[in-house]
Parts: structure tokens; C-alpha cells; sequence
């Protein structure tokens, strides 16, 4: 066998580069290494941004190795099923939610794309996960504890106001997680001796009508339960309370800081952040229903002075000193 001498080879190689440009030879597009994460909230719900800070913080960069693709929803849990259909078609790898109607519509329109839950009210009590220990299934995340919380705002809008005996409570009976909310609502409400004049609003053209009620019964103060209905048309509801000069507690901080008299909740920026590092896990290998459903690590209450002073409050020394932030 004739024996090739070194430039014979070199010529021979260079002659396979000529015909076999690198940027032709098995070069694996940027396109492919990027991953593809669905969000589905709220239009209006800024706490998302969280996510994109968690993923930063775990060494993601858009463009590079992560496209965030938004899904903007609201109303009943068919429209974010919807939503929920394009970003499979698009193939996210996992899918993280804000709510209970994103979460059910996640979970009954796929069993196999991983699902982390940034936030939801009540997870078993919807019907979600049978326990927060061990989920099972695709799906897991963090609960934002509707129920008990609902109550504690009950309770600071009453230490606002200690005249207080007639409130009104706005909610949506069509979110399965705002249900049992209401209800706790109304018995904490009985043990405090306080009237509840409850108004249903399932839609943003049930909004008029609910607030033509109030209008004629004139509650003294609100409770606006949580619900991504809500956020979505804060400036409907903050027009009101501010025309009726009706003083309000709300679950989300964007409330308050829009206008709103006060918020009491959890970081739902923070929970975002904290989802990032879940959807980290399961890409690398973990399965949704191994990892636990978290509850918030803290609570937040917000109070905003300028309102106040529209509405002619004094806020009570106590209530004004254990508040986590004070718009002035």
C-alpha cells in the first residue's frame, strides 16, 4: 500500500474544507439551543417580570438560550385554553401560569408539558393537585393561599376603619378558587358583626351594573377579592371608589400604588422569580409532581397616604406602623 507523504494528506483535507464549508458542516443553529418558556397571565399583571429576573439570576439569556413567549388572558378559563393551545403549537417546554383559571385551562388542555403554577389561590381546593407535598402529575408551582388571606384584609380594613359595619365585597364566582374565599369572607364577617353586601362580577360588562348597587346601598368601605379580573380593569374600579371617595383594600400591590387606599398580600413579583428556578429544575431532569407546592415566604401591606388623605382618613398609629411600605 502506497504510503501518502504529509503534504499529499494536507492537500487532500484541504480539498474535503473546499467542498465542505464549515459554517455547511453539522453547525447546529442558534434557533435550537433556545428554550421556550409560555407565560399566561393578565395583560396588565407587571409582577411577570419577576420571572425574567429568576431566569437572569439562573444565567438564561433571551435571544441566547431562552425566548419568553407572552400569552395575554382574561375572562373564562375557555379563552386562556386558547392560549394555552398556541403556545404548545409552539412548543414551550414548560408552560408557568398566573391564576386559577390559567392554571385549570394549562391543566385540562395538556398532561405532558410540564406546568409551574407562579401563582394560584387554592390549588387542591380548584381541583389542581390532590395534595401541595407531592402534586403529581405535570404540575406544580406556588399557591398564593386566597382563602385565609381574604379574611386578614377583612381584618385590616376593619382596624382602618373600627366604625365599620357595612362593607362590600366584589368578587368572581366563576373562579373556582375565590369560591371558598367569599364564603370565608362571609363568616369572619358575621363574627366581626359586619353586613357583607357581596357583588358578582364574572365580566367586565358586569361591572356597571354591580357598581350601580352600591351606589343605591352605599357600603361605608370594599373588599375587592383577588382575581386577574380585577387587575385587568383596575381603572374601572379605582374610578369608582375614588368617585364614591370609598376606601378599599386590595390583594395586589399594582392596586395601591394605582390609587388604591391599601394592599395586603404576597410578593407576586417574588413568586415569579421563585418559579423561574422551577421551570430551572424540571429542564434539567425533574418532575413537576415531585417538587412541592410552595406557599409565600412573606406578606406585604402597602398604604397609600395620598389617598388617604382624599378620602379624609387618619390612619391608626398601629395599623400605619407595621405597614411594609407607605406612599407618600
Amino acid at each position: 500500500m502506497p504510503v501518502m507523504k504529509r503534504r499529499e494528506v494536507i492537500a487532500l483535507l484541504g480539498g474535503v474544507a473546499a467542498l465542505y464549508p464549515p459554517t455547511l458542516v453539522a453547525q447546529p443553529s442558534p434557533a435550537a439551543r433556545i428554550t421556550i418558556i409560555g407565560v399566561l397571565a393578565p395583560p396588565s399583571f407587571t409582577a411577570s417580570e419577576g420571572l425574567r429576573e429568576g431566569f437572569h439570576e439562573l444565567g438564561y439569556v433571551e435571544g441566547q438560550n431562552l425566548r419568553l413567549e407572552y400569552r395575554w388572558a382574561e375572562g373564562p378559563i375557555e379563552q386562556y385554553a386558547n392560549s394555552v393551545s398556541e403556545l404548545m403549537q409552539l412548543g414551550a417546554a414548560v408552560i408557568v401560569t398566573y391564576g386559577t383559571p390559567a392554571a385549570l385551562a394549562a391543566q385540562r388542555t395538556t398532561a405532558t408539558i410540564p406546568i409551574v403554577m407562579a401563582a394560584i389561590g387554592d390549588p387542591i381546593g380548584s381541583g389542581v393537585v390532590p395534595n401541595l407535598a407531592r402534586p403529581g402529575g405535570n404540575i406544580t408551582g406556588f399557591t398564593s393561599i386566597v382563602s385565609d388571606l381574604e379574611v386578614k384584609r377583612l381584618e385590616v380594613l376593619k382596624e382602618m376603619l373600627p366604625r365599620l359595619s357595612h362593607v362590600g365585597m366584589l368578587w368572581n364566582p366563576a373562579n373556582p378558587a375565590v369560591v371558598p374565599a367569599a364564603a370565608a369572607v362571609r363568616q369572619a364577617a358575621k363574627e366581626m358583626r359586619l353586613f357583607v353586601d357581596g357583588v358578582e362580577v364574572r365580566e367586565k360588562r358586569e361591572f356597571e351594573p354591580a357598581f350601580q348597587r352600591w351606589r343605591q346601598n352605599r357600603p361605608e368601605a370594599a373588599l375587592v377579592l383577588a382575581d386577574p379580573l380585577f387587575l385587568d380593569n383596575a381603572p374601572q374600579i379605582l374610578g369608582f371608589m375614588a368617585d364614591q371617595r370609598m376606601p378599599a383594600v386590595y390583594s395586589h400591590r399594582e392596586l395601591a400604588v394605582a390609587g388604591g387606599l391599601m394592599s395586603y398580600g404576597p410578593n407576586y413579583r417574588e413568586l415569579f422569580r421563585r418559579a423561574a428556578g422551577y421551570v430551572d429544575k424540571i429542564l434539567k431532569g425533574t418532575k413537576p409532581g415531585d417538587l412541592p407546592v410552595q406557599q409565600p415566604e412573606r406578606f406585604a401591606l402597602l398604604i397609600n397616604l395620598n389617598t388617604a388623605k382624599k378620602l379624609g382618613l387618619e390612619i391608626p398609629p398601629m395599623l400605619l406602623a407595621r405597614a411594609d411600605e407607605v406612599i407618600e
